[in-house]
């Protein structure tokens, strides 16, 4: 078959660069907020103009090749497009009769040519669709993978606001539970008592909202959320005293001084947590535990936390501990571990129950590692 003229053979010749042309004007003479939206439904038409190009290329009565070149470009361009901002299910059918298209049209040109020689022509051919095909590929993976990173970190920040809120707030909240139901049962015999308990639950209830302040400031920015350090080890003591004075379990503090000086402000905050969790966990799951017990053990290179109670006359399960310990363990042992460190819990001695964090430390001063 060769190469003929005329104005209805060249009209024919003439169509499919001419339907690829107006896509893509179609797609761009809009409102720029359209432009997205019109560039993402461009597979059906390049799949339409990739049909007229195959059934130009081998018609019996065919235009000269300098239409077909045209069409190679506006092909590859509307692949790039249609890559680029097309949906995945569109690309299946869309890409691949436009490689059929810009591959097969030269070889209806050739005659007497090999098999071999004609693969070796389609392949040829099928390089600028390799090459549009990857010029659409890449901002669209990259694209990808911000999406993937901006949900990554909201992600990751709405598991830091619940770790907060349990971590705090729980805590201050199961202080109130516990003081209202004493003044309760001490309104009608023990007024001033009462009085004492309406306090303590004024007190957890400002901590309360203190945290939740906190947190919501975490939600307008980073900015917001460095203005206020979370607390340390530094503030266990007072923390430890109203634990004591809100419920039955007398809690005693262990901290020895080089222990403040040797973790590190993000290790110290973990402190902290897991101190809260660990008293928390005492208040909600052995409420008549006669005693708990704080204590940080400096070693070498780390520094040991342990948080004990006893049984208690109430004579409590600590395994139910282990079935209701919520999401505040798992958490906790992630921070721990991320610190290069560890977090275990289980019973201890008749029926009580022990956490145990070992966190690392800076050296004492004046020794090297």
């Amino acid at each position: 078959m060769g190469e003929s003229t005329g104005p209805a053979v060249t009209a024919l010749g003439a169509l499919p660069s001419l339907a690829a042309a107006g896509s893509l004007v179609w797609a761009v003479a809009c409102r720029r907020t359209e432009v997205r939206q019109r560039l993402a439904r461009l597979a059906r038409p390049t799949a339409v103009c990739a049909a007229l190009s195959l059934i130009t290329s081998f018609a019996p009565l065919r235009a000269g090749s300098g239409w077909k070149l045209a069409e190679v470009a506006l092909l590859s361009l509307l692949v790039a497009v249609v890559t680029r901002w097309s949906r995945e299910d569109h690309l299946a059918w869309a890409l691949p009769s436009a490689a059929l298209a810009v591959t097969l049209w030269p070889l209806s040109l050739v005659t007497g040519d090999s098999f071999l020689e004609s693969i070796g022509i389609g392949t040829f051919w099928l390089l600028p669709v390799a090459a549009a095909v990857a010029a659409g590929a890449y901002p669209r993976r990259q694209e990808l993978r911000r999406r993937r990173a901006v949900a990554e970190a909201r992600s990751a920040q709405r598991l830091q606001l619940s770790r907060d809120l349990h971590d705090f707030v729980a805590h201050d909240i199961s202080g109130i539970v516990v003081q209202a139901q004493a003044a309760r049962f001490v309104a009608a015999t023990d007024p001033a008592h009462a009085v004492l308990a309406l306090e303590r639950i004024e007190k957890a209830g400002l901590s309360a909202l203190a945290a939740m302040d906190r947190t919501v400031r975490m939600l307008h920015g980073p900015e917001a959320a460095a203005t206020e350090p979370l607390p340390d080890v530094s503030q266990l003591r007072p923390l430890v005293e109203n634990f004591t004075a809100a419920g039955a379990t007398e809690a005693h503090l262990d901290l020895p001084h080089p222990v403040t000086e040797r973790l590190s402000r993000e290790a110290g905050s973990v402190a902290y947590r897991i101190v809260v969790e660990g008293l928390t966990n005492i208040r909600r799951h052995a409420p008549d535990a006669s005693r708990a017990t704080v204590a940080f053990t400096p070693t070498a290179t780390t520094v040991e936390l342990r948080i004990t109670n006893d049984l208690g006359a109430g004579r409590t399960s600590a395994r139910r501990v282990a079935r209701g310990g919520g999401l505040g363990l798992p958490a906790l042992t992630e921070h721990a571990q991320a610190l290069g460190g560890t977090l275990t819990a289980g019973p201890h001695g008749d029926g009580g129950w022990q956490l145990t964090a070992v966190l690392p430390a800076a050296p004492p001063k004046g020794k090297t590692p």
